[in-house]
């Protein structure tokens, strides 16, 4: 048995260590099958500018995630079950056939539960050309030890940091631990990859972009991340922080979610960032938090 057979047969790729048997067709929290499944691949023109470029991030979004977030804008795919499964040879051609639509990089949308089966297609599709760079877009809840199995294989990480209080981590995406975890994790990201470098047309080819969805009535917890990311991390890291934000899924069921930010709590948070010495990165127009951006799964 394979090293990568062995992580699904005991699978703990992520810090719920469920432990169970994804080969004999048992389900964690995540509830992925050891089978890559996507639900969509596209030419993403909505993600960071440095990212989508004039020609879209080729973006391969994975069914399953192992947050439960109950706001998720994504949760047909992320909470329910579409998509397809699929082998880790077709995996490597959906990415050549993403770089020959003229995809400025391979943008892997919540990939964690699949890693093992990744790592293959991703060397495959090296072999057989793939030459632009690879984005491991994650919800930041990883594991250090599993980060490292990546060295070489990914250009740039965009890792989310969501909360820096464990029980709204809990509450809201039943994460125990979140930011110890995915602080450690990011900062081996960075490791890995260090500061962002660029084209002379101001793509991305390497590095580390953190972002952090802004939430209404959760100020504090968006001042006490950007504070880490400036204690923790070189000034010359780059941000994005997100405006997006629209009450969807179960949200309705949270009275601080319920409503979407005002523009008076992003530009507080905006502020704060130039306060900190954070320049470098990305904000968003308030009006982003709409349901048409979106894709269609």
């Amino acid at each position: 048995m394979s090293t990568f057979d062995q992580l699904y047969q005991n699978c703990r790729l992520c810090p719920h260590h469920c432990g169970i048997n994804r080969l004999s067709g048992e389900r964690g929290i995540c509830r992925a099958p050891a089978t890559p499944k996507i639900a969509k691949t596209m030419l993403h023109q909505w993600e960071e500018p440095c990212l989508s470029g004039t020609r879209g991030s080729g973006a391969v979004f994975f069914t399953h995630c192992n947050l439960k977030c109950v706001y998720c804008q994504n949760y047909r795919i992320s909470q329910e079950d579409q998509g397809r499964e699929i082998s880790v040879e077709a995996l490597a051609e959906e990415f050549i056939k993403l770089q020959g639509q003229g995809a400025h990089n391979i943008n892997l949308v919540s990939p964690t539960p699949y890693l093992p089966s990744l790592i293959d297609s991703l060397i495959l599709a090296k072999q057989i050309g793939l030459a632009i760079p690879v984005i491991y877009n994650t919800n930041g809840y990883e594991l250090p030890e599993v980060i490292g199995r990546l060295n070489g294989l990914v250009d740039i990480f965009l890792p989310d940091l969501k909360y820096y209080s464990n029980s709204v981590a809990e509450r809201l995406s039943a994460a125990p631990a979140y930011f110890q975890t995915a602080t450690a994790a990011i900062l081996t990201m960075f490791e890995q990859v260090g500061p962002p470098q660029f084209t002379a047309d101001n793509l991305m080819t390497r590095g580390l972009l953190i972002r952090h969805l802004v939430l209404p009535n959760h100020l504090e917890e968006s001042r006490a991340v950007l504070k880490w990311i400036r204690r923790s991390l070189p000034q010359s890291v780059y941000i994005s922080l997100m405006a997006q934000y629209f009450p969807t899924y179960q949200a309705k069921h949270f009275t601080e979610l319920n409503r979407c930010l005002t523009p008076q709590e992003y530009e507080a948070m905006v502020d704060y960032c130039l306060e900190l010495g954070l320049e470098n990165g990305f904000t968003q127009e308030v009006a982003a938090a709409d349901e048409s951006y979106v894709p269609d799964f």
